[in-house]
């Protein structure tokens, strides 16, 4: 990088403040603090002014790219843009500002909040009840695996059996290990979908549930999701839906409909709060009524106009977050939901799964399509005609940095050779999404014309490309 730390452009007596005249008494640190503590020789600060300090970190901000620079095709999963008015509301000092010790009778106004947004839940999904606890999508997966697995211990069932289809999102087979069964993947059918007769295959009366994203991580609807919930359902299993791709179906289709038992939803990617780098999350899980008792403890609950915590659960799989849970995200989600009302929520389905289809309709031709069911929210191509000229998607995608823009994720899912799953997400306007395809095609001309070239890039970046796995193995973090 071309830019100095700020400590290269230090000068002796620079000052970027100016305190007040000290209006009490000195005191000598010495006699007031606990021996040993107390620095011999003042800290080697960078002497800077403020402009210094603002072109500085300015400069910094401008190599970076985030979903306020341009498209970020790696879609909800990742990244998706947000209205500014979320991060506002989640602001506000009387908001900002609550403690997780305050008394219940402190806080109704927010305790008032997060009922409501359990109550939207519940109506967006199809679901009976709510809890908000849980701190991420995965988190929500383990939560809603113990919830399951509860409800079997109750009834006295041995179960140690999750089935996931080789479509599924990768936390799902991790999950099911962490929550002690046995992970059992069945293969998809040649339409990208779950293969009933594996499906039939696998199950048996050691299976717990079917995880299932629905769509799939190939965008595609599994059209025969009454069947397969019958099917799981009659070998006396449960159904989950991972509700990673919630924003493909919202207000056109709910889970609960679907027939699943429980499911989790992941706030920070349906409903706000961007999430790339591994920001705060939440993870509601939620369930048909007759798994209510299990859910976890403390319960937000309502009596006659008062909100309280209910611990009196004994069957309740235990707590699995203190407070309130990721409160500030909520906040997010609930003015995101409040700010859309229904018909908005179902025109975020529709122009999701729209500019998904444009992209797919446009790109099909330069590179492969291994699926042609119709997509929602999401498509995946491959590189494997790029491949056969020595250029690999990993290369393709490096070469998109160079023309300012993010690339997709590759190489998910694993079902696809040299894949690259695109989802541009619901905000992008057609301006973009034609920029985004301009791109992908005078890449695919230039592998034809000199894919040494694309194999070498990123060549304008701040950081030329690099040594991935030697990076991954031995990160140098420090200067």
């Amino acid at each position: 990088m071309n830019e100095p730390l700020i400590k290269d452009f230090s000068t002796p007596g620079r000052k970027g403040y100016s305190l007040p005249e000290l209006d009490v008494d000195r005191v000598d640190p010495k006699a007031s603090l606990p021996e040993g503590t107390v620095r011999e020789e003042a800290p080697d600060l960078p002497e800077v002014s403020e402009v210094d300090v603002v072109r500085h970190f300015t400069s910094l901000s401008e190599m970076n790219y985030g979903v306020d620079s341009g498209i970020y095709p790696l879609g909800s999963c990742t990244m998706k843009y947000n209205p500014k008015i979320n991060e506002d509301v989640a602001r506000i000092p009387g908001l900002a500002n609550i403690h997780p010790f305050q008394p219940v009778n402190e806080v109704q106004g927010s305790l008032s909040m997060l009922y409501d947004l359990k109550r939207y839940l519940a109506e967006i999904s199809g679901m009976d009840e709510i809890t908000l606890q849980p701190a991420s999508g995965a988190h929500g997966e383990y939560v809603g695996l113990m919830i399951i697995r509860k409800y079997f211990e109750t009834r006295g069932e041995e179960r140690n059996k999750v089935i996931v289809p080789d479509s599924a999102h990768g936390t799902n087979p991790a999950t099911a290990t962490m929550a002690g069964y046995e992970a059992v993947e069945i293969e998809s059918n040649d339409r990208g979908m779950v293969d009933l007769d594996s499906l039939k295959e696998a199950l048996d009366d050691d299976v717990a549930a079917l995880m299932l994203t629905n769509p799939n991580t190939l965008g595609i609807f599994e059209k025969d999701i009454c069947e397969i919930a019958d099917l799981v359902h009659d070998a006396g299993g449960l159904l989950y839906y991972d509700g990673a791709n919630m924003n493909a179906i919202l207000s056109y289709a709910r889970p609960g409909d679907m027939n699943f038992d429980v499911m989790h939803f992941n706030l920070h990617k349906t409903f706000s709060t961007p999430h790339g780098g591994g920001g705060p999350g939440s993870g509601p899980v939620g369930v048909k009524r007759f798994l209510t008792p299990y859910l976890p403890k403390p319960f937000l609950t309502e009596k006659e106009g008062e909100y309280f915590w209910d611990y009196d659960r004994p069957d309740s799989m235990g707590r699995v977050h203190s407070f309130y849970g990721n409160y500030g995200v909520m906040l997010r989600a609930f003015t995101y939901i409040r700010g859309h009302g229904k018909t908005g929520l179902k025109e975020i389905t529709e122009n999701a799964v729209l500019n998904a289809n444009y992209l797919k309709a446009k790109l099909k031709d330069d590179y492969e399509l291994p699926f042609s069911a119709d997509s929602l929210h999401e498509f995946v191509l491959s590189g494997s005609k790029q491949k056969e000229k020595g250029v690999s998607t990993l290369n393709i995608a490096k070469r998109l940095l160079d023309y300012d823009q993010y690339a997709p994720t590759i190489y998910f899912p694993l079902i696809v050779k040299e894949s690259m799953m695109i989802e541009p997400t619901e905000t992008e306007n057609l301006r973009s999404l034609d920029r985004f395809i301009e791109t992908l095609e005078t890449i695919s001309r230039e592998i034809d014309e000199d894919p040494e070239m694309v194999k070498k890039a990123p060549h304008t970046t701040i950081v030329r490309k690099l040594d991935e796995a030697q990076a991954a193995r031995n990160p140098d973090l420090r200067w």
